[in-house]
């Protein structure tokens, strides 16, 4: 059997990029961060997707996090490896991550694989990655959190994507009840997040919480590109993640996940490939392994943009199979 390799262009981005479909909200806006003021049925509030958020922050504790925390430093490990269709497993490859947040909404994350180092970063206004097979570029669309952020290590982060999401009912997974919720990009968005040659079909998250004590233990994620230049036939690229979100703990009063694991499938199909669809099968695990809030010495500086970006953001040849704009 051949070796398989690890499609670093293909997995790394999936991993240092946005994960919410809509933009977010305002933090101070947000009502699901307040507990309600008059009592609602229980027979209304377990059906509500703002009950459910209301359950999640006091599960985690993440008020504390909107009152007194104004930055987030963390550092971690990943190991990535490709997986073929009969279900044969490639060598791995082992790496570290660090991420800086100041809260609401700027955030930067180094990850190194393999000898490749991936920067991606938002300054609140524009999110942007440097590859060192792209260079540095911009993303379409609104500000979105860090998907690492979504993935449990900033609960006020999940509390402000879901917080007006769809309750789509309830259903078992990985042996646990949960609650699910869904969030779509509205056409807004889409268009936002589309240029000349690549238009953004869909994107769907799905979150999983947990009936028994609250905490966001699954997340979905599902989007749809059709790539199509001038006088060639259409490309449609697909991507679904799958996260099992693990290991929760407490640090300073708050319920960080301390460890994950996604699936990744990337489907490239369309008339022009003449052997059908092309399909990539990825796999990835994390652990944290420090967290700290309220580093001192963190500054706006550390989130501004890399200087090949310019404040107008002209358009540009974008990694368009990634979630930055996807």
């Amino acid at each position: 059997m051949a070796e398989l390799e690890l499609d670093k262009d293909a997995l790394l981005p999936q991993e240092t990029g946005p994960q919410d479909p809509t933009q977010r909200p305002r933090l101070p806006s947000l009502p699901c961060l307040s507990p309600p003021q008059t009592p609602t049925p229980l027979n209304q509030l377990s059906s509500s997707a703002q009950y459910i958020i209301q359950h999640f922050t006091a599960a985690t504790g993440c008020r504390n996090l909107h009152a007194t925390v104004r930055n987030i430093f963390a550092t971690g490990k990943v190991e990535m490896w490709v997986v073929d269709d009969v279900g044969n497993t490639g060598v791995s490859e082992r790496g570290c991550f660090v991420i800086w947040q100041m809260l609401p909404d700027k955030w930067q994350i180094e990850l190194v694989v393999a000898a490749q180092k991936v920067v991606a970063g938002s300054d609140g206004t524009v999110a942007w990655r440097h590859t060192p097979w792209v260079g540095a570029h911009a993303a379409k669309g609104g500000v979105r959190p860090l998907r690492r952020a979504v993935q449990g290590l900033d609960p006020l982060a999940v509390s402000a994507v879901f917080c007006e999401a769809q309750y789509m009912g309830e259903k078992q997974i990985s042996g646990m009840d949960c609650f699910v919720l869904k969030l779509s990009a509205d056409q807004k968005d889409l268009v936002e997040r589309s240029d000349s040659t690549a238009e953004m079909i869909k994107h769907v998250a799905f979150g999983y919480f947990s009936q028994k004590n609250g905490l966001l233990v699954h997340l979905e994620d599902s989007y749809l590109t059709r790539i199509q230049s001038p006088g060639t036939h259409p490309t449609y690229w697909e991507t679904t993640m799958s996260t099992k979100i693990d290991d929760y703990r407490m640090v300073d009063g708050v319920m960080i996940a301390h460890s994950g694991h996604s699936s990744v499938m990337i489907t490239r199909f369309g008339d022009n490939l003449k052997t059908g669809p092309a399909i990539t099968r990825l796999e990835e695990s994390w652990t944290i392994d420090d967290i700290a809030f309220n580093v001192q010495g963190l500054s706006m500086d550390c989130f501004i943009p890399p200087k090949e970006l310019h404040k107008d953001y002209p358009q540009e040849d974008l990694d368009w199979r990634s979630p930055l704009h996807a």
